[in-house]
């Protein structure tokens, strides 16, 4: 008899925990009913329950929406992921595609939610080698010489991060700003500019060290962040959807100069109307 094969398990059938509607009924939400149970928990709070499985308090709940708020929520269409959105709004495209394809563009090496990822694996491998008795300029020096750099550390066009005091200052003021995740962060900064690097933290680190001390592992952390940047999103969309269509930072080409060889060949063909 043929082995047969594990698919069949799955034929009109998905097991899981996380949920389920009952049409006419109610929506289950990783165990708990959504109309009743939940109905007066805050979307951040939401959000957080469906990635981890765990409620936060409410202070915890502002500081996260609060990390969204000062950290990546800048309306500006220069920046990377705000020119797609932007552009779509332009070629009159949908708000719904123009925020998706900005937040697909917005997982990079350099900026987004990847440099938050590399800053908190950085921070847990961090700390378990000071727990085990570790010294911290010799790790630093090891980090560096294996990843050529360390994830939340330096940043392009300007070192100094304008949003790290607004961050910081808004999670002491809700009491959740001394962790042992963040004074890490602190002391590696210190250590590197102590040190010949000279270089300072950026966002990334304070936002992997705060989420950190308040418990999400790596895994989440990049499910938290996913969304961060759409606060910004949002307005250049609608901003670009009262310019001219297709007026989205034009260039002629008169300003491209370009010196290598041909890669194409051009033939002249005559218009329409002269045929």
């Amino acid at each position: 008899m043929p082995k047969q094969s594990p698919l069949f398990e799955f034929e009109d059938h998905w097991p899981t925990q996380m949920g389920g509607w009952f049409p006419g009924e109610r929506v289950v939400f990783r165990g708990k009913d959504l109309f009743n149970e939940l109905k007066g928990l805050p979307w951040m709070g939401l959000l957080l329950y469906g990635i981890t499985g765990r409620f936060f308090t409410d202070n915890q709940i502002r500081l996260f929406e609060g990390i969204w708020a000062i950290s990546t929520s800048y309306p500006d269409p220069r920046l990377w992921n705000n020119r797609v959105v932007a552009l779509a709004g332009t070629a009159r495209s949908t708000t719904a595609l123009g925020i998706g394809a900005a937040t697909a563009v917005s997982e990079a090496n350099i900026y987004g939610p990847r440099p938050g990822i590399r800053a908190i694996d950085f921070l847990f491998r961090t700390k378990k080698h000071l727990d085990a008795g570790g010294e911290l300029t010799t790790w630093i020096k090891k980090e560096l010489k294996q990843y050529r750099s360390l994830g939340g550390y330096g940043r392009p066009v300007v070192r100094r991060d304008e949003r790290i005091q607004p961050l910081l200052s808004y999670a002491i003021e809700l009491d959740l700003g001394d962790g042992p995740y963040t004074k890490l962060a602190f002391r590696v900064e210190q250590a590197l500019l102590e040190g010949r690097w000279r270089m300072q933290m950026n966002i990334a680190a304070l936002i992997a060290s705060l989420s950190a001390d308040q418990g999400l592992i790596a895994e989440e952390f990049y499910n938290f962040v996913v969304l961060c940047f759409s606060g910004g999103m949002f307005p250049c969309y609608i901003d670009a959807t009262g310019k001219r269509g297709g007026s989205f930072f034009p260039l002629r080409c008169s300003r491209i100069t370009y010196d290598g060889k041909p890669r194409r060949n051009w033939t002249s063909v005559r218009p329409v109307s002269e045929a």
